[in-house]
């Protein structure tokens, strides 16, 4: 009798759970899209064509983002010539080579060497002369190029570099099959190969199969952004589909994705500096001063050294 009872209780609670969770889940708050940008074509280095997604229209919006490149291509017309010897100066840029190989080259003759999967973060400090040239004359290449601003008291910090191979970038997979690498921050108890004490960058990919959906934590402090670059997916009901970025609303700490397809995603969040951006090219500083005095160091030869090397 007692063991009929414990059952019936068992059976009985069930249904009441799992329409609890859906409850909980109808009622639970998650960012939604703000607003859809399609990037606009460019061309880049010595002629590198790709897709720039943030452009310095968004850098306040998405604080401390300052620019988001994708490229991908097949042809080898479109980057065999790379991108040549040239400077940076206050900033943090971070090259995720989905597909193919580049060679980093700085003026202190370090070298660095990125193919599929791989990571090269790169702080350009007080300076850094440096060149990102292809190792292939054919296949594809495909990656991003983020640009992450870095706060008043580090922009004349030493340069230094670090590259990950792709079995370095710390991986999970969920219960939903859904695959992500965490390439900066933490997820769900996986901190990425990368971690920024002032930003608090948060940079996954994430693989969605078609119907699975993957929810995370974005701390409300934070600004955040999604770029699809395979397949369609809905946030919080809303679709964005392929080379679409989706800048996120700041009104809720979870993100929810519902993949309708096959899904490749990248998503970025960090939390803003509230600092003046002032930016000429390839240096970002505060003032106009200091970008007066940027171009004055480099004119000059006082970016000649390279950046430490971490190993």
């Amino acid at each position: 009798m007692i063991g009929f009872i414990y059952h019936f209780a068992c059976a009985t609670m069930l249904p009441l759970q799992l329409a609890l969770k859906k409850t909980i889940m109808n009622t639970q708050k998650f960012r939604h899209i703000e607003k859809l940008v399609e990037g606009a074509q460019t061309s880049d280095g010595a002629g590198v064509k790709l897709t720039r997604v943030l452009t310095g229209k968004l850098q306040r919006r998405l604080d401390p983002f300052l620019m988001l490149d994708a490229f991908g291509s097949d042809v080898p017309d479109d980057y065999i010539a790379g991108f040549p010897d040239h400077p940076h100066r206050g900033f943090e840029t971070v090259t995720y080579m989905l597909s193919g190989r580049m060679r980093h080259k700085d003026s202190a003759g370090n070298e660095g060497f990125l193919e599929n999967g791989g990571v090269q973060w790169m702080t350009a400090g007080r300076g850094v002369i440096h060149s990102e040239m292809p190792e292939q004359i054919e296949g594809v290449m495909e990656g991003f190029q983020l640009w992450v601003n870095l706060p008043e008291k580090h922009k004349m910090d030493e340069p230094w570099y670090r590259d990950f191979a792709s079995d370095e970038i710390p991986e999970y997979v969920t219960a939903d099959g859904v695959r992500v690498r965490v390439i900066a921050g933490e997820s769900h108890g996986i901190t990425g190969a990368v971690t920024r004490k002032d930003t608090e960058p948060l940079y996954l990919d994430v693989h969605l199969p078609a119907g699975a959906a993957f929810q995370t934590p974005v701390p409300l402090t934070h600004n955040a952004f999604i770029y699809v670059y395979r397949g369609e997916v809905t946030v919080d009901g809303a679709k964005a589909g392929k080379l679409r970025m989706g800048i996120l609303s700041n009104d809720a700490e979870d993100v929810m994705l519902n993949a309708t397809t096959d899904a490749r995603l990248i998503l970025i969040a960090g939390r803003p500096l509230n600092e003046p951006i002032v930016q000429y090219g390839p240096f970002v500083m505060n003032t106009q001063d200091e970008i007066h005095q940027a171009l004055d160091d480099y004119r000059n030869g006082r970016f000649v050294g390279g950046a430490q090397v971490k190993k």
